[in-house]
Formats: C-alpha cells, structure tokens, sequence
C-alpha cells in the first residue's frame, strides 16, 4: 500500500471538509425554496463561490470540524483501496459531494437537483476520461450502463410507491450505478443490495425505537451513498 496518495486524499478531504457547512446550511430547505440567501443570523450571503464556501456564523452548521473528519476519512480510504488509480480523483471529488448530499437530505428529506443531476453528468464525464488513461481498474461503457440500469430501478419503484422512494432518489441513482458498475455488475448488485439492507435496518430500528411509524418518511439518500461507498471498498 502506498502511504503518498492516502495522505494526499485525507488532506484534499480535510481542506474540502471545512468548506462544507454554508452549502449544507443553504441547500437545507424544503420544496418551495431553492436555496437560502441568508445566514441564521439573516446576513446575506455575499455572491458567487464566497457565498457557497466557509463556515456559517452563529450556527452549529459553522464546525467545519466534523465535516472535514469525515471527508477525510472517506477520502483516505478510498485511496487506500484504490490506490493511485486514474479514477481515484474521480472518487476524491464526489466525497465532498456525497457527504453534502447525504447531510441535506438528512436535514430535509430533499436531494437538491442542483446537486444531483450535475453530479450524474459528471461522474460520466470523468469516468470517461479516466477510462483513456492506462492503469484504470473499470470499464466506462459498464459504467454507463450501470448508471441507467439503478436509474430506472429507482425510477419503477418510485412509480410504484412514490411515497416510500423520493424522485430526488431517482436523480441520484445514476450516479451510484455509474461508480458500482464502473467495477462489475456483481459490485453493482451488492452495493444496491447494501443500500436497502441498511436503509431497512435503519426503519426498523426506528420503529422499534418508537421514533418513527410505517408512514414516516426516511432519507435514502444516504443510504444509496453508503452503499455506493460499500460496493468500492469490499471491492474482493
């Protein structure tokens, strides 16, 4: 194992950790707003990139410190896993996306299309790219297919109980079936397979916690993104 690209991506995971908390406390609203324009103090957020990056004042959103734990962990082994592999830099930056994703939908049952469809344009962008590059472990074309394939999987069971499974859910799956099927098919069915298993776990543990009942709405977004997380790192 090489010790350069795991200290590399836990640094990239810290610096875009602390970055974090003012998009997470901006995208953390319901339906009917895009995003806030003000901090929890009412000052307006400044325009372009500085109103989207840093700490959010007077707000428990402003400790950057546990964002940047976590993205730097995630980072970290994921290139331990991967090692210096062409599409390593594609998972490095989907990690900071990942853990906004997962925070927001956590905060407000909401996957921001602002997020997710840019995040599914890109993955298949770079992967493409990090497919021309020698020493990648995937295939793009698979990956693409894998994409599509938990796409419309998120898509028919949506249709079919559009109460248990958000539209936001479909617009992410093409992401986690790009990064599972870039490995194989059987990463593909695993990682999905650990999605529902944990997000099943997750409900009867709050059922019988009593905090939740059958008709209380659960965040699976970061479930799919745990186990888009789990199909790459038990990569056998």
């Amino acid at each position: 194992m090489h010790v350069y690209p795991i200290v590399a991506a836990a640094v990239w995971g810290t610096v875009a950790g602390l970055v974090l908390p003012r998009a997470a406390h901006r995208l953390a609203v319901g339906e009917e707003q895009s995003w806030r324009t003000a901090g929890p103090e009412g000052e307006p957020y400044p325009a372009g990139v500085p109103g989207w990056l840093g700490p959010v004042r007077g707000a428990w959103w402003a400790d950057g410190r546990w964002y940047a734990l976590c993205t730097a962990a995630l980072c970290a082994a994921l290139a331990g896993r991967t090692g210096a592999r062409p599409e390593l830099a594609v998972w490095l930056l989907l990690v900071p996306l990942a853990v906004l994703l997962a925070r927001v939908d956590l905060a407000v049952l909401r996957l921001p299309d602002v997020l997710t469809l840019p995040a599914a344009a890109g993955t298949a962008v770079l992967l493409g790219a990090a497919w021309l590059v020698p020493g990648h472990a995937g295939s793009w074309p698979r990956a693409l297919l894998g994409g599509l394939a938990l796409g419309l999987l998120h898509l028919v069971l949506h249709l079919v109980n559009p109460g248990g499974m958000g539209f936001g859910d479909v617009k992410l799956a093409p992401t986690a079936g790009l990064v599972l099927g870039w490995y194989g098919w059987d990463t593909l069915v695993a990682g999905t397979f650990t999605a529902f298993l944990l997000g099943a776990v997750a409900g009867l543990a709050l059922l019988a916690a009593r905090r939740a009942d059958r008709r209380t709405p659960l965040p699976f977004g970061p479930f799919m993104l745990a186990g888009a997380l789990a199909g790459v790192l038990l990569l056998p």
